[in-house]
């Protein structure tokens, strides 16, 4: 008979080791919201630190070494875009999921080249939130059905080829041009962006120049036809 000392009991299974998460939005209720949303799945995400800008946001990565970092376009200073930019050059594996108020047929293909696995719109249904985070954290990419049908169906015919006038925008002048269609004035672009009324004019003279267009009413035109030929 084997003493108890000799009968080894068989090692318990570790336990999942939880995914962390940093949420990088200027909008204080938003956060607490997706971070209760998030933490109350059951599925192993937590929250486990929160940003208000693209400075603040590296500033918690380096020191939080997270698995996702759900990142909004809009940020005070430098936007969604640039952040995934340095989040990409600084940590290259990191995953990175956008979360932004912006229409997805307009930003997502920008956000995707920048480095993000993932784009969600603000409005849609929260559960789509966490499908999003479970496929990106599974190395999957994430989009719309529509945006992906868009895509394939774009690759399809040959379109992704073509070049659009918009192209030739920075991310930040073409979230001003989106503001200028849905009929935005400077002030309100001022406080949407967080910048000043000057910048929102700088930007809005190099749209100018970029889109060969003569005045800031000929800007305003082919912002809002912009918009309206967007699919939607």
């Amino acid at each position: 008979m084997k003493s108890a000392t000799a009968i080894k009991e068989k090692p318990k299974p570790a336990a999942t080791k939880m995914k962390r998460i940093v949420i990088v939005d200027d909008h204080p209720l938003f956060r607490k919201g997706l971070e209760q949303l998030i933490n109350s799945t059951g599925d192993g995400f937590c929250i486990c630190g929160e940003a208000g800008d693209a400075a603040e946001g590296m500033t918690k990565i380096r020191q939080l070494k997270p698995d996702l970092v759900i990142v909004d376009l809009s940020l005070p200073g430098a936007n969604g875009i640039e952040l995934i930019k340095n989040i990409r050059a600084e940590f290259p594996k990191l995953r990175v999921l956008i979360l932004s108020m912006h229409d997805e047929s307009l930003y997502a293909l920008r956000a995707l080249r920048a480095g993000a696995q993932g784009y969600v719109m603000k409005q849609e249904a929260l559960e789509n939130v966490i499908g999003a985070i479970r496929e990106v954290l599974a190395g999957r990419p994430y989009l719309s059905s529509e945006m992906s049908a868009k895509l394939i169906t774009n690759f399809a015919s040959g379109a992704s080829g073509q070049s659009d006038p918009t192209d030739k925008l920075s991310d930040r002048e073409l979230e001003i041009l989106e503001l200028i269609g849905k009929g935005r004035d400077v002030h309100e672009i001022a406080n949407v962006l967080h910048i000043s009324r000057k910048t929102v004019e700088t930007h809005r003279a190099h749209i100018k120049e970029k889109l060969n267009l003569k005045n800031a009413r000929e800007v305003a035109r082919f912002a809002v036809q912009w918009l309206e030929n967007q699919p939607g």
